[in-house]
This record gives structure tokens, C-alpha cells and sequence, in this order.
């Protein structure tokens, strides 16, 4: 069992490639229409609840399927925050200290901070890696990562960015792998504290020409997935363009 949130293409594209490849049994469970699904729709903005509702086999309140019956499937989840510590504990809350005015108030933490307690299946992924989100303490906590005062669960297994993977295998963020043409000093000079090497840190392998030609021409033809790698008039340009091909502009 896979689970997504809200406005998570790229964690939906990375799904959906994997059932049609190597995992053809995952199932999705979702907050777009608290569905559970087998089958799968092309990625799209306007008609994105397609990939969701009316193929779902079972559907539920969102406190019903966060409170009992996600815990009972255990299933991997992929959260994206907006700062992580080298600890794993990721803030979805808020930027900046003042919490009733915040510099910028984010979406809050849904089922996270019930989900990070128990499940040992989180995983996190950061689209444009930074120092801004890579910090070394954090404005406020919305997951809990790796320390000596857990009781349950035991924070993200591991993370990706655009520039690498990483884990916490000695519970402090690692960097495991690095991505084709990026440099393990340019990584550190993004990240907001010293990150750990992995004895084999190695370059991470690239996707199969086969996984590429499923990527863009049957799971995201329309390149939904890049709007949370873009920003600014890059974005909006591509949302208007989707948009465009969806026939709402």
C-alpha cells in the first residue's frame, strides 16, 4: 500500500511507475476523495481527481482512513516539508517563530504528527534542494524524526532531492547517493548543516530508457510532476500550458 496527500504529482508519477514496472500488486491510498485504488489515470491539474475518483474499491472519511486504516496497512508515505533537521524532524507548520504571524503560514500537519509517532514506512522528498529547507534547528515541528527520546516509530527511512538520496542510518541525515552531475561539495554547500557520508556514497543510477518513455508519454504526458521542481514564471507558465491542453484555458 502506497499513501499520498494533496498536490503530490511527482510522488503520484513515482507510483503509478512503479506499479507498471516492478510492483504491479501496489495499491494507492490517497486524500484526494479518501479513496484506495488499484488502477491509475494519466497525471493532470484540472481533472486530477480522475486518478481517484470513481476507480476507487473502497473509500472512507479522512479521519476514518488516517485514524483506522492506514495503520493497519502500514503503508509507505512520502511527506514533503518545508524544513528538515539533521534529526529527520521535518516542519509542515509554519516559517518563522511567531505562530499566530509567521513569515509564511504552510498547509499544517493533517495526520503527520499521528503518522511519524508509529509508522516506521516515512520517507521525504525536497524538489529544489536549499538551506532554507535544510536547517539546523527547526521554526516548528510537525514529524518526528531519529533521537534518543523516541519512543515508537523511528522517523524517515530516507529522503530525495533533486540533487541526491539520503538516510539517517546512524540518525543523522546521510548522504547515500549523489545524482549525475552534481557535486558532493555543491550538496553540502545547499544543506544548512554537516551532512554524514556514506562509506559507499556513489553516483545514484539513472532511470531505464523504459521507465523515461512511461514517465513522459503514458504516466505524465502532460508534465504535471515538473510543478513541484519549478517556481515563479517558469511554473506558472507550465500551469497555463497545462491547463491549456486540458481544455479549461
Amino acid at each position: 500500500m502506497l499513501a499520498q496527500g494533496l498536490a503530490t504529482p511527482l510522488v503520484a508519477a513515482g507510483y503509478i511507475l512503479a506499479q507498471r514496472t516492478h510492483a504491479p500488486n501496489a495499491f494507492f491510498a490517497s486524500a484526494i476523495g479518501q479513496g484506495m485504488v488499484h488502477d491509475w489515470s494519466p497525471l493532470g491539474v484540472a481533472r486530477a481527481e480522475e486518478l481517484w475518483v470513481g476507480k476507487a474499491f473502497a473509500s472512507a472519511s479522512f479521519v476514518t482512513l488516517v485514524a483506522d486504516v492506514l495503520h493497519t496497512l502500514q503503508p509507505k508515505e512520502f511527506f514533503r516539508p518545508a524544513q528538515v533537521d539533521p534529526a529527520g524532524n521535518f516542519n509542515n507548520i509554519a516559517i518563522g517563530q511567531d505562530y499566530h504571524h509567521p513569515r509564511l503560514r504552510l498547509p499544517g500537519t493533517a495526520g503527520i504528527p499521528d503518522v511519524s509517532v508509529y509508522s516506521d514506512q516515512m520517507y521525504i522528498y525536497v524538489p529544489r534542494h536549499s538551506r532554507a529547507i535544510f536547517v539546523p534547528e527547526l521554526d516548528w515541528c510537525s514529524g518526528l524524526g531519529h533521537g534518543p527520546t523516541r519512543q515508537m516509530g523511528s522517523g524517515p527511512r530516507y529522503l530525495i532531492s533533486d540533487l541526491g538520496q539520503f538516510d539517517w542510518a546512524n540518525g543523522r541525515m546521510r548522504l547515500t547517493s549523489y545524482h549525475h552531475d552534481v557535486a558532493i561539495k555543491r550538496i553540502q554547500a545547499k544543506t544548512g548543516f554537516d551532512l554524514d557520508l556514506a562509506p559507499d556514497v556513489h553516483e545514484t543510477p539513472p532511470p531505464s530508457a523504459e521507465e523515461v518513455r512511461l514517465l513522459r508519454e503514458e504516466i505524465d504526458p502532460l508534465g504535471v510532476r515538473r510543478l513541484e521542481t519549478l517556481a515563479g514564471a517558469a511554473r506558472r507558465d507550465l500551469l497555463r500550458n497545462i491547463l491549456h491542453h486540458e481544455g479549461v484555458l
